[in-house]
């Protein structure tokens, strides 16, 4: 029998085993070993989980502002008191980079800060005298109990894209995060009861698809928010709608880096350095496509060649670049990549199997890697391939590069680099993608505007976090009002005018 820990659940403000007898194991990538094993839950613990939640928003529904804001405002000091503790918890189990995990919880603790505005956030509209002693105002409310379905990649950030918001604006939660780094999310939950939110407003039920099922079916679930890759996030909006759930589910991605001639070629090499490989490019927003406008491809590839011989790719609790990728079964995938690559008539500029890696033997490394003329044919162009694979797109025009873009399937980031304003302004109006970078290779967006993309990297009409955040988990309520005087108007049977 197996000495190792095992991850509970979270429900009800305390740890909960719950009724399945089903595990999984939870690895460090650094080390290739198994760390310790995750509870799956059953359809009855989401039952039991939703049930507090249902419970428990009797009463934090109705919550003051004032007692909602100084929670979240508690849970913010606590989580930049104790960041590192975390970053180095997420590091243990995705294997990121300390410093990459930590950058993540503070684009985390970004969204925390934005909830905090809740009272000015969740005001209505008024409108007086809108017909004679008649008077129309409208007031937001919490919608329920609302459902989290969060991605390895981001285990701290992506959850605090909703729930802040969720929780600030008077809802439960229940968050099923993903199985593979489940740690973060029971840290969380215990540093929200520290912070004095009641038990049941926040819990945590780990698991595979039948956990994922039993929140998008459950008739008592209000609303499900959830990032990963396109196809299950096309399952999610359609099995959640098809139940009467608002849904948002943001998908995959193939993010295009358009260089003009005009660029800073050396800002253009840090720059998809950094966004390439980047979290091992395990990133929604990592940027896998170059778009070279001719003449400065070879140029630009020996620029980024040179930069990438200086990274280092080893354990992330060490002084390296780079860390491993997630599990064995993932690296193998990508690794599989550069075979296709040559096949299909691209050439492998850097390959990331050679690499010397800073780690322990078992551990799932592949270095950076890049590839040059790559066919738009090829899967290596048109897969969402989630890890540090560069490829370069050679084009001879600026009105290539953005037909390429837009003739793909994802419209989720991009960027231009380029000193010519008037290039960028023109990008910026036809590039058909949700989130644009002017000289800046990761536009994701600060807390207080919504993050989302267009095509098949979204799914449902709300963004996630920001103004579009507040509006899906809120419902306004309109109120149309009229005290009498002594003597009132008498029967009218015709349809009300305003007058």
């Amino acid at each position: 029998m197996s000495t190792l820990p095992v991850l509970d659940h979270w429900i009800a403000g305390t740890a909960d085993p719950g009724t399945s007898d089903r595990t999984g194991p939870v690895y460090d990538p650094a080390l290739g070993e198994v760390s310790k094993h995750v509870r799956y839950g059953s359809a009855a613990d989401v039952d039991r989980a939703v049930g507090v939640a249902k419970a428990a928003f009797d009463s934090w529904g109705g919550a003051s502002i004032a007692k909602r804001s100084q929670v979240l405002f508690g849970f913010r000091e606590l989580l930049n008191q104790r960041k590192d503790e975390l970053a180095a918890i997420l590091t243990s189990e995705h294997g990121k980079v300390l410093s990459d995990a930590a950058g993540e919880v503070a684009r985390g603790l970004e969204v925390v800060e934005f909830a905090c505005g809740m009272p000015h956030l969740s005001k209505g509209a008024f409108s007086q005298n809108v017909s004679t002693d008649v008077d129309v105002y409208s007031v937001k409310e919490p919608i329920g109990v609302v459902g989290i379905i969060s991605p390895f990649n981001f285990p701290a950030m992506v959850p605090m894209w909703f729930f802040p918001i969720a929780i600030a604006m008077g809802n439960t939660v229940v968050l099923k995060p993903s199985e593979k780094d489940p740690s973060v999310a029971n840290w969380m939950a215990a540093l929200l009861k520290e912070a004095g939110l009641p038990d049941g407003v926040f819990n945590v039920v780990h698991g595979d698809k039948e956990a994922v099922d039993a929140l998008l079916t459950h008739p008592d679930v209000a609303s499900i928010s959830f990032v990963g890759s396109t196809p299950i996030a096309k399952y999610v909006y359609e099995t959640g709608t098809a139940h009467g759930k608002r849904v948002q589910a943001l998908g995959g991605a193939k993010n295009h880096m358009l260089v003009l001639p005009d660029a800073d070629l050396d800002l253009v090499a840090d720059s998809a350095v950094n966004a390439g490989f980047g979290s091992a490019g395990e990133r929604c927003m990592a940027i896998s496509v170059l778009l070279a406008v001719e003449p400065v491809a070879d140029e630009l590839i020996e620029k980024i060649r040179d930069r990438m011989g200086k990274l280092v790719t080893g354990d992330g609790r060490g002084s390296c670049d780079m860390g491993p990728l997630i599990t064995r079964e993932h690296r193998d995938k990508v690794a599989g990549y550069l075979d296709v690559a040559a096949t299909d008539g691209a050439t492998v500029v850097v390959d990331g199997r050679d690499g010397e890696f800073d780690g322990a033997a078992n551990g799932f490394w592949l270095g950076p890697t890049l590839i040059d003329r790559v066919p738009t044919t090829s899967a290596v162009y048109n897969d969402e391939i989630f890890g540090p694979v560069l490829s370069v797109v050679r084009v001879a025009t600026y009105a290539e590069g953005v037909e390429l873009i837009n003739s793909g399937p994802y419209g989720n980031g991009t960027a231009i680099f380029t000193n010519d304003g008037g290039a960028a302004r023109r990008f910026q109006r036809e590039v058909e993608v949700g989130m644009v970078g002017i000289n800046v290779p990761i536009p994701v967006p600060v807390a207080y505007h919504s993050f989302g993309g267009y095509k098949a990297s979204i799914f449902g009409d709300a963004k996630a976090y920001g103004p579009q955040g507040v509006e899906f988990f809120t419902r306004e309520k309109a109120i149309t009002s009229r005290w009498l005087d002594p003597s009132h108007g008498g029967i009218n049977l015709g349809f009300p005018q305003n007058s």
